[in-house]
């Protein structure tokens, strides 16, 4: 309960004098002294009551208001019935160290305040947590009006004064009570209770961000009707949703941490529902990949195409233009297994389709349903999706004068260039938001890679499609990292040829030539490597390298001919420069 509650109560005889700016601390507890220090007592939360017994003079206000702020009492009422009025020197102390406090009229009892606070700590919100979730279940149970998660969420606002969002794998916010979720700390808490499930750790989980404490519950269907449990965590870590709570729940007595659990198996009928809506996506998804993959005629792909368009694009009728996004979530054979400890291998598709469904929402977009442009298929460890691009509106024409329309004069004066308007996915762009957390569920043995096709404007072009993110798929997988992502413009250059070369062949070719130059570098500190990088970056050309590295032209080439010198290599040919550009993009 909040002290606020406690000021508005009249029976308990209370006139706050001091700290109107802090009423919103919440109590839970309540103790009553006269000692000059009562810390050993103190937890932190109560609500502290006195007579007044310890002051003997004005001097011993502050070192008392002193301690009980250090240990983190909610707020002080001190009683009238010894010295009348409360004396200044207390309402000083407590302005002082930003204690809230109130004067008890002498006609109530502290046992009256102690009964009150206890009840309402106690069995009454235990009681009125469960009334929320009965209000609820009997809402859900009446259909769409109930109004989905958004409706448990207000009213744990409204009758419990718990602030409360359900956030995807990725921080993405899905449903809210009051102001929005930001997303940096959206994705933080999804990040925090990713790192602990992968742990074992039992929820909630206690979470420190930004100031304040949050506690994490996994939102998972326990009822009639539940998809069986994973027998390893990593087949679901990747795609359960979560409840935060701004709340520290590890004071919580039981009942009411089974009580917010009652919650969380609601929500999870609003996931199940979600889950549900997605099968027509994911079944147009993979018969189109089908027909793509057993080389159907282009007239049969397009005629599923024309079907598939008005589910993923209402209102608009065909799509102008698709692209192709290619997933997959690999594990390796050391990986905790999980709570369950279960060894064996885990299928890596179902895994990949649910995160890559989840990546491809519009991060500005919140709700359950607001994936209705993702079609995601799977086959073998792969996840596929066909994601459909609306039509860009032409640019007017221009007359000799130039613009006839205000908006394009508009756009004109505010510099939108064209690439602002275009819809197509950018692979880098869709992991920006996502990387932290996901590296937090993937751990130390799991690795998500991904590639995007360019877009396509007919069938014919959908296979071709296909291999292309295919390609670029696996040139982020010859990059470090647990989250990595290429797009169709990085196939048209040597990169392309990297994800082919054997790891063994990789590994040796690096070495002789990065080798001896590390092994420098540790025992001299030249930073050889740092000036090679930075000499092929800038072409070979010494002023801008030497700019760059804050270094004198002589010094740069004294470190070149270093470099030279130790790999029998000549800076100034091309194939050598070229050796070392690949050497370093391999290590």
């Amino acid at each position: 309960m909040r002290l606020r509650a406690l000021l508005e109560t009249d029976a308990l005889g209370l006139r706050l004098l001091g700290g109107e700016d802090e009423l919103d601390r919440t109590v839970r507890g309540v103790m009553t002294t006269d000692l000059r220090d009562p810390s050993r007592y103190l937890s932190g939360g109560e609500l502290v009551l006195t007579g007044l017994a310890w002051r003997r003079d004005a001097s011993d206000s502050e070192p008392f208001v002193r301690i009980l702020a250090g240990a983190g009492v909610a707020g002080l009422a001190a009683g009238e019935a010894e010295l009348g009025d409360i004396p200044a020197d207390l309402v000083e102390a407590c302005v002082q160290h930003r204690l809230p406090l109130f004067a008890v009229n002498e006609t109530v009892a502290f046992a009256t305040i102690t009964e009150h606070v206890v009840r309402q700590v106690s069995g009454e919100r235990a009681g009125d947590l469960a009334a929320v979730v009965d209000r609820h279940r009997r809402l859900m149970t009446s259909g769409p009006a109930g109004g989905g998660p958004e409706v448990v969420l207000d009213l744990l606002t409204s009758d419990l004064d718990l602030r409360a969002w359900v956030l995807s794998p990725t921080g993405r916010q899905i449903a809210g009570a009051g102001a929005p979720l930001p997303a940096p700390l959206g994705a933080a808490l999804a990040g925090h209770h990713l790192a602990a499930t992968r742990t074992g750790r039992r929820g909630p989980y206690r979470a420190a961000v930004a100031g304040s404490t949050y506690s994490l519950f996994p939102i998972r269907n326990a009822g009639r009707g539940a998809v069986p449990a994973a027998r390893d965590v990593r087949e679901s870590v990747l795609s359960d949703w979560l409840l935060a709570v701004e709340a520290d729940a590890s004071d919580w007595p039981a009942a009411r941490l089974d009580l917010l659990q009652g919650v969380t198996q609601l929500i999870a009928v609003e996931r199940d529902r979600r889950d549900a809506a997605r099968t027509v996506r994911r079944r147009l998804a993979q018969e189109v990949l089908e027909l793509v993959q057993a080389g159907a005629a282009p007239a049969e792909i397009a005629a599923r195409l024309r079907v598939a368009a008005p589910v993923l694009l209402p209102g608009l009728g065909a799509a102008p233009q698709w692209q192709v996004v290619v997933a997959r979530v690999d594990w390796t054979a050391t990986g905790t297994a999980g709570p369950a400890g279960v060894p064996g291998d885990i299928a890596g598709g179902p895994v990949a389709q649910a995160l890559l469904e989840e990546i491809l929402v519009d991060p500005a977009v919140s709700g359950p349903d607001s994936a209705d442009r993702i079609a995601v298929a799977h086959t073998g460890e792969e996840a596929i999706a066909l994601v459909p691009l609306p039509a860009v509106p032409a640019p007017l024409p221009e007359t000799v004068d130039g613009p006839t329309d205000n908006a394009t004069v508009r756009e004109k004066e505010a510099g939108e260039s064209p690439a602002a308007q275009d819809p197509a996915l950018h692979a880098d762009a869709l992991l920006a938001a996502v990387r932290e957390p996901l590296s937090a569920g993937l751990a130390d043995d799991g690795r998500l890679t991904l590639g995007v096709s360019a877009a396509v404007h007919s069938a014919e072009g959908l296979r071709g499609a296909l291999e292309e993110a295919r390609h670029a798929r696996r040139v982020a997988a010859a990059r470090p990292g647990r989250v990595c992502a290429a797009g169709h413009h990085e196939l048209a250059s040597h990169v392309l040829l990297l994800p082919f070369v054997p790891d063994d062949v990789r590994r040796a070719f690096t070495a002789r030539l990065l080798d001896p130059l590390r092994d420098y570098d540790r025992r001299h500190r030249a930073e050889l490597i740092e000036t090679l990088e930075a000499f092929l970056d800038c072409d070979g050309s010494w002023t801008r390298c030497a700019a760059r590295l804050h270094l004198h032209v002589n010094t740069l080439r004294y470190r070149v001919g270093r470099i030279e010198q130790l790999t029998g290599r000549d800076l100034s040919r091309l194939e050598d420069k070229l050796d070392f550009f690949l050497a370093l993009r391999m290590s």
